[in-house]
């Protein structure tokens, strides 16, 4: 397994990271054993990193991992996240800490690796999303986040790069963050990757630019566009995050873009992350999976390498006739 320094952590992260979310799921609604199975299978492969969240199964995803991990010699780095809820005051501070405490309880842990702001980041607050002026002001999200980390309660701070790019690169540019989640992938490279301003979605332009700036990890989100790109078979949790997007337009973007990648070594969904390695300001990608065979594949995958300058290039020809 290839590992990559996490920005200004100094950590040494391997380049698959496990997700615990609800829409693989199978730290959500797998059973015990397959749980288990798949953390002796990321040992053995040399993953060293799961993340997951309060949100994902309603605190399930941390119950089954603290309850498999306990007493495991197979001891990763975790990182969880919290959801504020912008609607409960401004005791910002308070939210997060109690969240911590929550999720530290069901993980079995004393403290994570990373604490995560998992709003979305926009210019004034609407629903989940919160203002980027109540990240940073004083008393804000990130004050609060600094809080627990100085507690001790986790090791790093970082963001969930989604919501407006604008305020998401105000939030970047101003230091406090270690590492950001990004959504980055076949359909929707314009975190990192120069496409048309026709190109349909949502735009992230400039944002990884901005992680580098400030020298935070990168971690890649939604790779496979909640499965949409990996294959054409519906399991029905299919939720596009981006504005604007649908499990139909995604559909339609996938079926263009494979058509124009012709045969490769491997299946859809190996190629999707082989794609999203080849793109060296990302230090991880992180992959969610419902069975223990689709972490294998993604593992193989890993091994395979990068896709090649001829693959990217043919992709690089599909955004621009996508336009």
């Amino acid at each position: 397994m290839q590992t990559r320094t996490l920005g200004r952590t100094g950590l040494s992260i391997s380049r698959l990271v496990i997700g615990g979310g609800a829409i693989g799921g199978l730290f959500v609604r797998g059973s015990e054993d397959e749980q288990r199975r798949a953390l002796t299978c990321a040992e053995v492969a040399g993953i060293n990193w799961i993340d997951t969240a309060p949100l994902y199964g309603n605190g399930a995803s941390e119950t089954a991992l603290g309850r498999a991990l306990a007493g495991n010699a197979y001891q990763p780095h975790l990182s969880t996240k919290i959801m504020l809820d912008t609607a409960a005051g401004d005791d910002f501070a308070g939210q997060i800490r109690r969240s911590m405490e929550q999720s530290l309880a069901r993980l079995g842990r004393d403290k994570v690796t990373l604490l995560q702001l998992h709003n979305p980041i926009a210019a004034s607050t609407d629903g989940h999303a919160i203002a980027v002026a109540d990240v940073l002001r004083a008393g804000g999200a990130l004050e609060g986040l600094a809080r627990v980390r100085d507690a001790g309660l986790c090791a790093h701070i970082g963001l969930t790069a989604l919501g407006e790019a604008p305020a998401i690169i105000q939030a970047l540019d101003s230091g406090g963050f270690d590492t950001a989640q990004v959504y980055y992938n076949l359909l929707n490279p314009t975190a990192a990757q120069p496409v048309p301003e026709t190109y349909p979605g949502a735009r992230f332009d400039g944002v990884l630019a901005a992680c580098h700036r400030a020298n935070m990890g990168t971690l890649a989100i939604r790779i496979f566009s909640a499965g949409v790109i990996a294959t054409d078979a519906r399991h029905g949790r299919e939720a596009p995050l981006t504005r604007g997007d649908t499990v139909e337009s995604e559909t339609a973007k996938a079926k263009a873009m494979f058509a124009a990648l012709g045969e490769l070594d491997g299946t859809r969904a190996q190629t999707a992350l082989r794609f999203v390695l080849a793109q060296p300001a990302l230090d991880a990608a992180i992959v969610g999976f419902e069975h223990l065979a689709y972490l294998e594949e993604a593992i193989a995958a890993q091994a395979m390498g990068p896709l090649p300058a001829s693959a990217l290039a043919r992709i690089e020809a599909a955004w621009r006739a996508a336009a």
